[in-house]
């Protein structure tokens, strides 16, 4: 049984918000390169924003962990290549070093094991590659804004199966990125006012 099941190829909410601050991220990368890149999205869900970077011209190969995700994304996007496998269980031997960038958008937050991303990410990137991970921001002003408004429960929902059980700050996000050599990170934030962001976006190098 899928641990989450797609029914349609609909852009989620958060690409709307995340998307520019991604492209934006992969322009730079793309500036110093003549050739197309190869872009892996871990946790790619039903392969629309694969299917949305791939239209900047990037060669983009999605990995989800769902089967109604990857049967979905593969049948909605023929321009992408999609392969059905867990964070946890990645086959290196077909993708280890063999990309440009690697992204993860909206799934660290999820995982019982953060760090594997983080590691799989590194196996799969090539030498001086660049990885673009996104989360829920959460820093000191925005959590005292929900605990003043009476709507940390609601937050931090623990009634939503499949929801986030890892909350990451900028400094805890850094340091798991720092414990497995990434260097030279730069933040970007998204969505709703500053220091009360929905998300925030940090690409790193290998």
């Amino acid at each position: 049984m899928d641990k989450y099941t797609y029914t349609n190829a609909q852009s989620s909410h958060h690409h709307h918000y995340l998307l520019p601050s991604l492209l934006k991220l992969l322009s730079y990368t793309n500036q110093n390169e003549s050739k197309q890149l190869r872009v892996l999205d871990i946790g790619c869900g039903n392969g629309s924003l694969s299917y949305l970077i791939a239209k900047q011209g990037y060669e983009v190969v999605g990995i989800e962990d769902s089967a109604s995700g990857t049967a979905l994304a593969a049948q909605s996007f023929p321009e992408c290549k999609f392969v059905h496998a867990s964070v946890y269980d990645i086959p290196f031997s077909d993708l280890g070093g063999d990309f440009d960038v690697v992204i993860s958008t909206e799934v660290i937050e999820h995982l019982l094991y953060p760090r594997e991303l983080i590691k799989a990410a590194k196996k799969c990137l090539k030498p001086n590659g660049l990885f673009i991970l996104t989360t829920p921001y959460h820093g000191y002003i925005k959590n005292l804004v929900l605990a003043l408004a009476g709507k940390m429960d609601s937050h931090f929902t623990v009634l939503w199966d499949g929801g986030h059980i890892k909350f990451f700050s900028v400094k805890t996000l850094t340091k798991l990125l720092a414990e497995e050599e990434f260097t030279n990170f730069k933040f970007e934030f998204a969505g709703r006012l500053p220091y009360l962001w929905k998300s925030m976006i940090v690409s790193a190098k290998l």
